[in-house]
């Protein structure tokens, strides 16, 4: 990867460490799913209607459900049963062993030994969190992280295949376009991607939460909501969703999935910062042996 691609790297980890938290703060007005269907909501409207919708087929239908219903729909819903903010980034970091091997599965890139020793390390890091559960990650948030850690898997493998789709249809024709008008294509389609996957996502997420959190959907939930929550509510759709998963998406279709995916293991490390400093998280032994196991799979990685 170019100094440029990891240098966005460290920034969109850098921005969803520090998500974690501004979820938990969401988390005090509002009801997962319907956080999460109104984090949806306003990272659709109004670019919906100014972006063109890529083509809709079963790779946009699975990045959608993959990496915006089931990764945050269980990740808001194990942060309202509980799991701190620290953990809950360290231990959905999963997903990048899961991304990696999907990778080299489907898509047929590459993978070291040492990539294959490094997500070995990072294993036993993860499984330092499931010896000690209790307290501040229940049984019930583990399992709902596992599973949103394995949506946001299949939502990468899909994010990299319809980005790249779109790139090569976009610069079809006989003229060969210049490196910069095929990275703005990328990055276009990356911010297409998201937009139109979240109103997807918000669909499905609404009719969810009126299912589920029924007397929740009332004036009163909105009126009475902090302005804390609604300034969380704003970082984490314009900031973390937008703007984050933009830059990911762009990544992704820019370089194998090998290479990008392991920057991801910082999240945790700006994650539990973060919610030591704002949350007053306590870090026990366990909690940084699990985050320098992890921290050396990307070493090795």
């Amino acid at each position: 990867m170019t100094p440029i691609y990891t240098a966005l790297a460290v920034l969109v980890t850098f921005i969803w460490g520090v998500n974690f938290t501004f979820i938990a703060w969401g988390l005090e007005s509002f009801p997962p799913l319907m956080l999460t269907a109104l984090r949806f909501f306003f990272t659709a409207v109004p670019l919906v209607f100014f972006l063109k919708p890529p083509k809709f087929n079963r790779t946009l239908l699975i990045y959608a459900i993959g990496t915006f219903v089931m990764q945050y729909a269980f990740v808001f819903t194990a942060m309202h049963l509980g799991a701190s903010a620290g953990l809950t980034a360290l231990l959905l970091q999963i997903q990048i062993f899961i991304t990696v091997l999907l990778a080299y599965f489907i898509l047929g890139e590459a993978v070291s030994r040492m990539q294959i020793i490094g997500m070995l390390v990072g294993v036993l890091g993860l499984s330092v969190i499931a010896l000690n559960l209790g307290g501040d990650m229940p049984l019930a948030g583990f399992v709902c992280i596992l599973i949103a850690a394995i949506g946001w898997s299949f939502g990468n493998i899909a994010s990299k295949q319809a980005s790249t789709q779109a790139t090569q249809q976009g610069s079809d024709g006989a003229i060969i376009p210049s490196n910069t008008e095929r990275n703005k294509a990328s990055a276009l389609s990356a911010l297409a991607l998201v937009v139109w996957g979240g109103l997807i996502a918000c669909v499905i997420l609404t009719l969810s939460s009126l299912i589920f959190e029924t007397e929740a959907w009332q004036l009163a939930t909105f009126n009475e909501a902090s302005l804390k929550s609604w300034l969380s509510l704003g970082f984490i759709v314009y900031v973390s969703t937008l703007i984050g998963f933009g830059l990911w998406a762009h990544l992704l279709s820019q370089n194998p999935a090998s290479k990008v995916m392991p920057f991801a293991l910082l999240v945790p490390v700006f994650g539990m910062t973060t919610s030591v400093l704002l949350t007053g998280e306590i870090v026990t032994w366990w909690k940084m042996l699990a985050m320098i196991l992890i921290l050396s799979g990307l070493v090795l990685a």
